[in-house]
């Protein structure tokens, strides 16, 4: 598989289709295997580069211990971005701290993207109880370093709140994981992120502040997201807040905030309709 030499890392990342470049940013302790599914879906109309973010899985190489910054993430994708889509602006899709990057991207870059869809976006600093929930996260932090990693997912889960039930995802056949479940791999990889996430992404991602005004002066490149279960939790509160200040609306996907794993086929028809509603614009 292709890697990219950055400052100070080297990126690990996948591609596969034809059509335009649609780059897929995990979440936190996420890579590049977090789109398998949805990615294949998608193929046919786009290509898909889906990457392990600097510090985790096959990109972890001498950044494993240091505290990430959403800047240096984002100019990785935009080094990537000119890798892969050199001539062409290009479609982006950012899950959870792969949001908060994607926000941070079209911010500083925006030359460079036809449409961000930002799905659940940690950032904090955008609710009025921003306190309470800086302190939260601190405390997860603290519950992995005091109890371990499955206290710390307690902490975090009692955090982010319950999420609803949502109907059951479409069947397909053909699929190498027809019943949705991750690779022994892929979930040996994620354990061992964990770490690098809890004590070096969390706080950090979470605490950044795009900038809104940037955001606002491009609006109409950005949708942001929220999961049908998540309505209305900690997670999605974000995305509802920027939809509103922008007035862009909100945009709502199959699932809760991991949607992309637990309803692929449902997920990847709903982003497949947002991103031809963009190239429909283009033409028009």
């Amino acid at each position: 598989m292709p890697e990219l030499r950055v400052p100070g890392a080297t990126l690990y990342y996948e591609t596969r289709g034809t059509g335009p470049v649609l780059l897929m940013i995990p979440g936190g302790g996420g890579d590049a295997a977090s789109f398998d599914l949805v990615g294949a879906d998608l193929a046919d109309r786009f290509t898909v580069v889906a990457v392990d973010p600097r510090g985790r899985s096959r990109s972890a190489a001498g950044e494993r211990g240091r505290d990430q910054r959403v800047e240096v993430h984002s100019d990785d994708m935009r080094r990537l971005l000119a890798e892969v889509s050199p001539t062409e602006p290009a479609f982006v899709f950012g899950s959870s701290s792969g949001a908060v990057i994607a926000l941070d991207l079209l911010a500083r870059h925006p030359e460079r993207l036809r449409l961000v869809v930002a799905h659940e976006p940690p950032v904090l600093g955008l609710l009025p109880d921003a306190d309470r929930w800086r302190a939260a996260f601190a405390d997860v932090v603290e519950a992995f370093r005091g109890a371990g990693l499955e206290a710390a997912m307690a902490a975090l889960g009692a955090a982010a709140g319950a999420e609803g039930v949502d109907e059951p995802d479409d069947e397909r056949e053909g699929t190498a994981q027809p019943d949705g479940t991750a690779s022994a791999e892929r979930l040996r990889r994620m354990r061992e992120n964990m770490p690098q996430f809890l004590e070096r992404e969390l706080r950090q991602f979470s605490g950044h502040m795009p900038d809104l005004d940037a955001l606002a002066a491009h609006s109409e490149r950005l949708v942001p997201a929220c999961g049908r279960a998540s309505r209305g939790l900690l997670l999605a509160r974000p995305a509802a807040v920027l939809a509103e200040r922008l007035g862009t609306g909100l945009a709502e996907f199959p699932g809760g905030h991991v949607g992309l794993s637990t309803h692929p086929v449902r997920f990847a028809d709903v982003l497949r309709r947002t991103l031809a509603g963009a190239m429909a614009e283009d033409m028009a």
